[in-house]
């Protein structure tokens, strides 16, 4: 593994010696109203160079831990099985060399080939999702594999009582009432996050982000906003009991960079990600 020309601020350690190993996932052939995420890592590995590595709101500093960031999957467009078993492949290989995979997307499908390869290493596996959509959706204009299936395929690896979903705020009433015979899902916030937490320590947990959860005042850049989301403030402190699970993988996914012309929805993306690293090392 040689570093990348280009990388994310703070991550420019060498593979051996990191635990949280980084990649991006350019793939959005599955959106349904605006795409661009295929563009989200690499605007992120540039724009990550207006923040810092020194998070005042933890006091920690990504200088001092070892983060490797891979660089970007070459994925095919079009061919969502084919993209689907490229990220499956690559995460099975970095579980193996006891990493942790952190995957940027990339549309909210590409999580679906993560927790195939997790699933593999860890059959009692438990996904910990925010977002402001449900994607349990079974089919979406008659295909299976979609941004708005993605966390009903997940469903169908990992079963019942499993997958614990927070800031929903948008799906088909269907999905909602499926939701209540097979996933855990608190609408609208992070409320009851605490008891969750406290519910999976101690078992394996991959965590996926849709940066939509965020209310569209603070985060325009995305493809299908949301209005009535949560704050800034309130994702970092959800971020900080997050980290005391045993996080085994994890994802960022769905900010669509040229939605947001300002580009304060890639800085916020990139702010993010900085805290995360920290709370996880």
């Amino acid at each position: 593994m040689h570093k990348n020309i280009m990388t994310i601020i703070g991550c420019e350690d060498n593979y051996e010696e990191s635990n949280i190993v980084i990649f991006g996932a350019p793939f959005d052939s599955t959106t349904s109203y605006r795409p661009g995420t295929r563009f989200a890592s690499s605007a992120i590995r540039n724009e990550s160079y207006g923040i810092e590595t020194y998070s005042p709101y933890q006091d920690k500093d990504m200088e001092d831990y070892c983060f490797f960031d891979c660089g970007d999957l070459e994925l095919p467009f079009g061919a969502p099985d084919l993209a689907l078993k490229q990220i499956k492949d690559f995460v099975a290989a970095r579980v193996k060399d006891h990493k942790i995979p952190f995957m940027i997307g990339g549309e909210h499908l590409v999580t679906l080939g993560a927790v195939e390869a997790m699933v593999e290493t860890y059959p009692d596996l438990h996904i910990l999702h925010f977002d402001a959509h449900t994607d349990l959706r079974d089919s979406y204009l008659d295909v299976k594999k979609s941004h708005a299936t993605v966390i009903r395929r997940c469903h169908d690896l990992v079963g019942d009582g499993r997958i614990f979903q927070f800031g929903i705020r948008s799906g088909e009433r269907d999905e909602f009432y499926w939701a209540k015979s097979h996933t855990y899902l608190h609408k609208f916030d992070f409320e009851t996050l605490d008891q969750i937490v406290e519910e999976l320590q101690g078992k394996p947990v991959y965590f996926t982000l849709d940066l939509d959860v965020l209310d569209p005042s603070v985060f325009p850049g995305t493809g299908t906003p949301e209005a009535g989301g949560v704050t800034f403030s309130q994702l970092l402190e959800a971020l900080k009991l997050v980290s005391k699970l045993s996080i085994v993988g994890l994802d960022m996914n769905e900010l669509s960079p040229m939605l947001d012309q300002s580009g304060a929805s890639t800085a916020v993306a990139c702010k993010i990600l900085r805290e995360i690293l920290l709370y996880l090392s």
